[in-house]
């Protein structure tokens, strides 16, 4: 697949591309309109403190990391179609309650809500595997990244045009805010009636289970055990740092405790549920994968995806701490680490896509992330601001062109189960941002770029130790197993059961027209 396939618009699977990552861009764009508002917000609105509204940053992306795991289930259950749909429609209400709320309380729930469509992303992804091919999935799945991940940035170029030309007034926010939740709902409606999962005639592949991940040996249940803590449990800082704000009391702050930890039992008991009958029946051969792989990959989200969120919020006033340069010019020069995503993540998915080894494109885009984060740590008042610039750029090509690697070689690790992988990987990058932060918060800058290349190089080590080589990851098709191709034939047989009883009906009908009982015969062979 080549850039200029992505214009060949009559081509249904360059069609399914375009829609699915404008339905993503619209998702971040709504994730991110409180942003580039916010100084606004607080002056319009009398009740409201900055201490306030930085609650409100980190309440939006609070509820994404649990989100993400479970619309991973949903859409191995359900489909992406009718996931994103239902997602983008429903996410419609709380943007609503946050445009127009007249108290804390309302903007605090609607923001906590409003973070459940950053699980967008996985949404797309898995989509995007149902139309493409191994050989292809690296450049449809970084390009469809690059765009809609662009919707963060022109939320922050548009919004406060949007707010002050069209509507004005000290309102004016709320109805910029309101109107992108109005196309938000239309096109979530359009998306359900524009798209399929997959070309019409594949089958939509679910796993057996979708309560928690299906895996293969009795180790890999505790290593998924060991994996599911922390993306759960990391809420527990989100809580401890919303109480040290003070709008948190003790028995909040209690009650809060015990949810997260209920959760984590629950995901811990669900992981016991579905792999306990799994594991004592036996998993046949060829059904066989390596979860060390879905873990050495949500490493490589930690150190890209979470560190490139943790890095974006820190560096306008870096830049402008660093050089003394007016907040204007700070956030542009800082803007250039996230407009690279336009191009790097698509890139970083063609490369793994054209090189022999998805294997070694991930392991070299970690180490290249290492040092650009060390030499980010090493940038001073003595620099020369153009080679800051470009170290940046540097860091940042590798960081984003990662996420693209990253999500290169999902769909390749398990076929039915890529909703449920895409979806903890994903919770990850938002656990990193989640751990970066707050570790930001107790350290000064030049520190917190050499913790962050730690991290990068960390996770270096465990994809060159623990990442395995897909099976199949650069064939025409998906490698299959006996059980997906126990699963797909029942799926299959649902499929077909609906056209079948209309056939039997029209033979046991004496005045049955001829011509549509030959129709229904013809639907029938169609699906066979």
């Amino acid at each position: 697949m080549k850039t200029k396939d992505l214009f060949r618009f009559r081509s249904p699977e360059i069609r399914a591309l375009h829609l699915t990552w404008i339905a993503f861009f619209l998702c971040f764009y709504t994730w991110f309109n409180m942003a580039p508002l916010a100084t606004t917000i607080v002056k319009s609105v009398g009740w409201l403190t900055v201490e306030q509204i930085k609650l409100l940053a980190i309440c939006n992306v609070a509820l994404t990391i649990p989100a993400r795991v479970f619309i991973g289930m949903a859409m191995d259950k359900w489909g992406p179609r009718r996931v994103f749909s239902i997602m983008m429609i429903a996410m419609t209400l709380p943007g609503f309650v946050f445009a127009f709320g007249e108290s804390f309380t309302q903007l605090l729930i609607s923001r906590l809500i409003l973070g459940c469509i950053g699980a967008g992303f996985v949404v797309g992804i898995h989509m995007t595997t149902l139309w493409f091919k191994p050989k292809d999935i690296g450049f449809a799945g970084g390009f469809y990244a690059g765009w809609g991940n662009f919707g963060s940035a022109a939320a922050a170029m548009t919004l406060p045009s949007i707010a002050f030309i069209f509507f004005g007034g000290e309102t004016g926010w709320r109805y910029a805010v309101a109107s992108n939740s109005i196309f938000l709902f239309l096109y979530g409606v359009y998306y359900w009636f524009a798209i399929t999962d997959g070309p019409i005639g594949t089958v939509f592949r679910k796993p057996r289970k979708v309560a928690a991940m299906e895996v293969s040996s009795w180790s890999d249940m505790i290593k998924l055990i060991l994996w599911t803590i922390p993306m759960m449990g990391v809420l527990a800082v989100l809580v401890w740092k919303i109480q040290r704000t003070g709008f948190l009391g003790k028995f909040g702050a209690v009650t809060a405790y015990g949810a997260v930890a209920a959760g984590v039992i629950y995901q811990v008991v669900q992981v016991l549920k579905i792999n306990l009958p799994i594991l004592r029946k036996g998993v046949p051969k060829d059904d066989l994968y390596d979860f060390n792989s879905v873990g050495a990959l949500n490493t490589t989200y930690v150190a890209n995806f979470g560190a490139g969120l943790a890095v974006v919020s820190m560096l306008p006033s870096f830049f402008e701490s660093t050089f003394t340069l007016s907040p204007a010019a700070a956030g542009l020069i800082a803007s250039s680490f996230a407009f690279v995503n336009l191009f790097a993540r698509p890139l970083g998915g063609v490369i793994s896509d054209r090189m022999k080894s998805r294997k070694r494109v991930m392991v070299l885009y970690m180490l290249g992330i290492a040092v650009g984060f060390f030499l980010m740590g090493l940038i001073s008042l003595s620099w020369p601001i153009p080679l800051a610039v470009i170290i940046t750029v540097f860091c940042s090509f590798f960081v984003q062109g990662a996420g693209g690697a990253t999500f290169a070689i999902i769909p390749l690790i398990k076929r039915r189960l890529t909703g449920q992988i895409s979806g903890m990987v994903g919770a990850y990058g938002n656990v990193g941002a989640v751990i970066y932060l707050t570790v930001y918060s107790f350290v000064d800058t030049r520190t917190f770029f050499f913790v962050v290349a730690s991290g990068a190089f960390i996770s270096f080590l465990f994809c060159w130790r623990y990442l395995k080589e897909p099976e199949g990851a650069f064939g025409r098709d998906y490698h299959l197993s006996s059980v997906d191709r126990e699963i797909e034939g029942e799926a299959l047989l649902q499929d077909l059961l609906p056209a079948l009883d209309k056939l039997n009906q029209e033979e046991t009908t004496d005045s049955g027209d001829p011509v549509k009982k030959e129709q229904v015969r013809m639907e029938v062979g169609s699906n066979e």
